[in-house]
């Protein structure tokens, strides 16, 4: 049953990412009830992640299963048994999670997307540190930010940054509350050759905090993707993105130049925006424009273009 499914669906999504030009992307998602995993290729390495679930197997006995399953996995796709990554994870994580460091093994390689290249982990993170479903949502911003001031918060591992960088921005400011991601987001850069003269800037900071201390009308595009929730030390106040969305998205609205524009998503599946309190002159839900041929019908997350 798992075999005919995954045949199936990367015969299909195969064909699409050829077309497209693209290495990393999501095979498998859930598709079959008796199978949890959630399957993803990076070129010749495969992110195999499991669901977790009341099996009613045993410890000898789920390894076996799982053992079967990779055994499929390799036969469907063009992949060696070692590249494959397996990781566990709840059902409804959000991307809080990709924070906890879960190894040390340091397994970093280069992918390429779109004619750029970004490093991903397959070990150490929850997350590989490129989020495949905002492929959409990257090119869009490169295309827009040519000449602009780039504010990118959250900004993990900065790949909108490197977008925003190579579509020719004026500058770029990533913000994070982690210097191992901020860190991870430099490499980045340099990942692809982009020359830093002083107009990207790597800020490490509570962005909640951040957005009450900068100036008004300052950038002229703004990517913000928060997790859900946040309770972090390293923070002054919780993060609860249903409660707060709208402060948030007013300071950022503050922060942008007329006509400046705002990408904000998140994966909270039970968002409600609350437009009437935005000060914004449009709000447009671009959640299916921005969905990938790899997560129709699966996708987990909302994304809203703004404009001042």
């Amino acid at each position: 049953m798992f075999f005919n499914r995954l045949q199936k669906v990367y015969k299909h999504k195969s064909k699409q990412a050829q077309r497209q030009g693209i290495t990393c992307y999501r095979v498998y998602d859930h598709d079959l009830p008796e199978f949890p995993f959630c399957i993803e290729l990076y070129d010749q390495y495969v992110y195999l992640a499991e669901y977790l679930r009341r099996h009613g197997m045993t410890d000898e006995a789920h390894e076996a299963w799982l053992e079967e399953s990779i055994a499929v996995i390799c036969s469907i796709l063009p992949v060696n048994n070692e590249n494959i990554f397996i990781k566990q994870r709840k059902r409804k994580a959000n991307r809080l999670d990709q924070y906890e460091k879960t190894d040390t093994q340091a397994n970093f390689f280069a992918v390429k997307e779109q004619g750029l290249q970004f490093l991903v982990n397959m070990s150490d993170y929850l997350d590989t540190g490129l989020f495949l479903d905002h492929r959409i949502t990257r090119q869009m911003v490169r295309t827009q930010s040519a000449g602009k001031k780039v504010l990118n918060l959250f900004a993990y591992t900065g790949s909108f940054s490197v977008y925003a960088a190579a579509g020719e921005a004026r500058s770029v400011t990533t913000v994070d509350l982690s210097k191992t991601y901020l860190a991870w987001a430099e490499q980045n850069f340099a990942q692809n050759q982009i020359q830093n003269n002083g107009q990207f800037h790597f800020i490490h900071a509570d962005v909640k905090q951040y957005l009450k201390s900068i100036p008004p009308n300052c950038f002229d595009l703004i990517i913000i993707d928060p997790p859900t929730f946040s309770n972090s030390k390293r923070m002054k106040d919780i993060l609860d993105i249903q409660r707060d969305h709208v402060e948030l998205l007013n300071d950022c609205l503050a922060a942008t130049t007329a006509g400046g524009k705002i990408y904000f998503s998140t994966n909270f599946t039970r968002f409600v925006m609350d437009a009437p309190a935005i000060n914004a002159t449009s709000i447009k839900d671009i959640t299916r424009q921005t969905t990938p041929f790899d997560f129709e019908g699966k996708l987990k997350r909302w994304c809203y273009l703004m404009e001042k």
